[in-house]
């Protein structure tokens, strides 16, 4: 049986994809899981400060996960029911 999401929890993931950086983070994810918040900066050419802060938004939004390897690294993997979405939505904007 198929779990549904109630309007609230909807509109959370949604306000949390709401950003460019926020969905090439998750576009990431789809591919690569268990990625550095440094090696997401460097894939996306982009400020290692901005992409911290954007990947903490998608955490609150639920739709990412924080795993912590030791006190240096933090790694992100996209939440289970999100990742064949956007895998799937990776693959069809790449073509």
């Amino acid at each position: 049986m198929t779990k549904w999401k109630t309007a609230k929890q909807m509109e959370r993931h949604l306000k949390g994809m709401a950003n460019h950086h926020r969905i090439d983070i998750l576009l990431l994810l789809a591919k690569q899981r268990g990625i550095s918040l440094n090696s997401i900066a460097t894939a996306l050419d982009a400020n290692e400060k901005t992409i911290g802060e954007h990947a903490r938004r998608l955490y609150v939004a639920g739709l990412v996960n924080k795993k912590y390897q030791g006190n240096v690294v933090e790694h992100f993997a996209l939440r289970p029911n999100f990742c064949p979405l956007f895998k799937n939505f990776s693959n069809k904007w790449q073509q």
